[in-house]
Parts: C-alpha cells; sequence; structure tokens
C-alpha cells in the first residue's frame, strides 16, 4: 500500500530496487570478496540452460531453444522450457543459469503488466529491450559468481510494423540483431547453420524449419545441447511473435516438423 503522494511509478524494478532489493535476481545472493589474495568462490554446480535461436522472417520473429538443462557433466533436466512469453507481443529466452533465467523471466513479465496498468498502453519494444538490460546488468554480481544469465529478446514493433531482435552481454549490453541471433554453449554451430540456410524474405514456415534444423546440429556437436527426443518425445520449444501476436507451437507440430526435418537429412 503507497500513502497519497508516494507515487510507486510505472517501473516495477525500480520500485523493488527502492523497496526490497534482495528481490532482485541475484540480490540475496551472499556477496564474495574478489580483492587480489582474497580466495576464490568455489563454482556453483547449478543448472544450466544451453543453445537458443532467434529468426527474422518477413512478417515477424521465431524464437526456439532446445530442452535440456545441465548439471556439470550431469543432465538436469530434459523438459525445461527456455523460451517465454513476456506480453502480447514479445518474447524472451534464457541460456545460463536456470534459477536467476527464470526469476528473470517472471520479473519482466510483471514489470511489463505493471507499466501498462500504470500508463494506460504497453511499453514500447525498444523500452521493453532496455527494461531487460537493467535486469541483466543488475545480476551482474551474481554473474561474478558463476549465475550468468544472457538471454535473447524479440518481438513485434507495433510502431515500425516488424519483427525485431536483440541479444546481451553479460554487463547488460543491449545489441539489435538485423536478421537472427544465438546464444548458449551450442551457439556457434546453429549460427553457422542458420547463416547458411538464411533469406531475407523468407516466409514464418521456413523460418521454424531452420531454426529446429540449427538446433538439431547444435545438439550434434555440443554434449549440453538437447537434440529431438522421440523415445521421450521431446522436442524444441518454438514461438512466432507477428502481428497476431505471440503464439507457441503447439507440440505435435514440432514433432511432425522434426520427424520430416530427420528424414530428410537420413535420406542425405
Amino acid at each position: 500500500m503507497f500513502a497519497p503522494g508516494s507515487d510507486p511509478g510505472p517501473s516495477f524494478f525500480e520500485l523493488l530496487r527502492r523497496t526490497t532489493p534482495d528481490a532482485l535476481p541475484g540480490g540475496n545472493l551472499p556477496r564474495v570478496n574478489l580483492s587480489a589474495g582474497g580466495p576464490s568462490p568455489a563454482p556453483l554446480e547449478v543448472p544450466h540452460g544451453t543453445t537458443i535461436v532467434c529468426i527474422k522472417f518477413a512478417g515477424g520473429v521465431v524464437m526456439a531453444g532446445d530442452r535440456r538443462a545441465t548439471e556439470g557433466y550431469t543432465i538436469a533436466s530434459r523438459r525445461i522450457d527456455k523460451v517465454s512469453q513476456c506480453d502480447h507481443w514479445s518474447a524472451m529466452a534464457i541460456a545460463g543459469a536456470a534459477g536467476p533465467g527464470m526469476e528473470m523471466v517472471r520479473l519482466l513479465q510483471t514489470e511489463l503488466e505493471h507499466y501498462e496498468k500504470v500508463e494506460g498502453e504497453p511499453l514500447s519494444l525498444e523500452g521493453k529491450a532496455n527494461k531487460l538490460s537493467q535486469m541483466i546488468r543488475a545480476n551482474l554480481p551474481a554473474a561474478m559468481q558463476g549465475l550468468v544469465v544472457v538471454p535473447l529478446f524479440c518481438g513485434y514493433d507495433l510502431r515500425k510494423g516488424e519483427g525485431r531482435l536483440y541479444k546481451y552481454d553479460v554487463t547488460g549490453g543491449k545489441y539489435e540483431e538485423a536478421d537472427f541471433a544465438t546464444t548458449g554453449s551450442g551457439s556457434v554451430h546453429a549460427r553457422n547453420w542458420i547463416k547458411a540456410g538464411y533469406k531475407p524474405d523468407m516466409t514464418a514456415e521456413e523460418a521454424v524449419n531452420l531454426g529446429l534444423l540449427a538446433l538439431f546440429m547444435a545438439a550434434d556437436e555440443d554434449a549440453a545441447t538437447g537434440g529431438p527426443d522421440p523415445v521421450r518425445r521431446i522436442y524444441p520449444t518454438v514461438a512466432v511473435v507477428d502481428l497476431n501476436g505471440y503464439a507457441k507451437l503447439a507440440e505435435d507440430d514440432v514433432e511432425r516438423r522434426a520427424t520430416e526435418i530427420l528424414a530428410g537429412r537420413s535420406s542425405q
């Protein structure tokens, strides 16, 4: 509750910073003295998400991620969802420490909902990307202790009438990519496959298939990236963001596409 004249403001993130800083990502993590001669922090064995990709097509953006989370040399989860809806016209995918990453997703969702309720209109896509940049920067102390989160962000810009995508570094640096972006342990391999098959005027169907192929090929080269699992029926999470908003592809649809891609690779 806020007294009259004590306006919480349109930013939920800034409200937390003022009132409950421990609720921010990494805010309740004990600080370690990294000064010269001091003890080095022991590496934390926490679940990490791996490869995520984002591809721009003629009418929007496709975002996809594999389902594996690793904990050292152990598979921590086979069914983690790394792609999440932020609001009706934007999505975010996480790579890095899974716990802080999921916390960052929930905080961004709340931030965007809070802003829209206070201001009466949604935040611009550029503003949403900047908010995520602030959250990554706030997580830097935790990242220095091994809890690194490096997400991808995308959405449909209603003002420009096109899809846009952004990648980040661990300090919160934001970089808009014109065509596609990848991050995570298998990102180099996924990027090479996307680069080879990308076309500026590709359809959503082609972008989805290219993203799936890139993830499958990255799984061939990177042990931390989960490949298709027909036995358990585990396939990547795929979402499309266009003029109609965020839409997650049904698991049956992704399975069908994956089966066709794998059959095509086998025949070659």
